[in-house]
């Protein structure tokens, strides 16, 4: 049977597809012989060895620069955790921390860098049962309180680009953080002192959560800051079973609401 150049080219191209289809197939099967090779990753939490705090703080500095305040602080935490652990850090992409730059998206909501060394604590410490949740929030407030009460940032890198002055920001809000520095610094938002002062507060933040890590895996972790007094305070009218009971939540109030120059309305 004579056949055309047509069929000929037709034949050849289902012969082709034939050929990776079957290939596919072929190496789908294998694959699937292979204990755990189509397996997600494990439950949380996943395991822990004890990091370098100082490491954590020089890394977070450098990353930074890299891909910002979240992904810094997330992966000066997850390359100590992929030399040490291996998997399932292995798999972990630090890239996808890029989006909380600037208190997400350049939006000044939560500090970028407190993002991501909270989404490092969770995978630790936390998971979806209640007492796995309340093992990480533990340690996460302990973060936000030590972040909101302390002169930050307390990182000096090996070799700064600036010398930078501490502020206390009252607020784990990007927006709060940045302005206060900015008043007490007389700098910028925009300029490259502000830059590196968040590089600074990246490898502070970071140092800290390998702190906390190393000492809730070793049982000597006590939380060391409180809720301050004012927000305490707050909260008496507030909070659950208050008064009002009109809001929810534990950051600190005064770095929003009343400063000195306004007064709280009656009741």
């Amino acid at each position: 049977m004579k056949l055309s150049r047509r069929d000929i080219f037709k034949n050849t191209g289902m012969m082709m597809f034939g050929s990776v289809i079957g290939g596919l197939a072929f190496s789908g099967q294998r694959a699937s012989a292979v204990p755990g090779q189509h397996e997600g990753p494990p439950e949380l939490p996943w395991p822990y060895k004890k990091l370098d705090p100082q490491g954590a703080g020089e890394s977070g500095y450098y990353g930074f620069y890299k891909g910002a305040c979240c992904y810094g602080a997330f992966e000066a935490i997850m390359s100590q955790l992929r030399r040490e652990v291996g998997y399932p850090y292995t798999i972990m992409p630090s890239t996808m921390m890029v989006l909380g730059e600037g208190g997400m998206a350049g939006v000044l909501i939560l500090c970028g860098a407190l993002n991501g060394a909270s989404s490092a604590i969770f995978l630790v410490k936390g998971g979806l049962e209640r007492e796995r949740r309340e093992a990480a929030f533990i340690l996460i407030r302990e973060l936000f309180n030590w972040y909101e009460q302390s002169p930050l940032p307390d990182y000096r890198p090996k070799a700064p680009k600036f010398e930078i002055i501490r502020s206390v920001s009252r607020s784990p809000l990007c927006h709060v953080s940045v302005s206060t520095w900015c008043k007490t610094s007389k700098l910028k938002s925009f300029s490259n002192e502000r830059s590196e002062r968040c590089a600074w507060l990246t490898g502070a933040v970071a140092k800290k959560t390998v702190e906390l890590l190393n000492a809730s895996s070793e049982g000597t972790f006590k939380p060391m800051h409180r809720l301050s007094a004012g927000t305490r305070s707050c909260r008496s009218c507030h909070d659950q079973g208050s008064v009002l009971e009109n809001t929810r939540g534990l950051m600190d109030c005064g770095g929003c609401h009343f400063p000195k120059r306004s007064k709280h309305p009656k009741i």
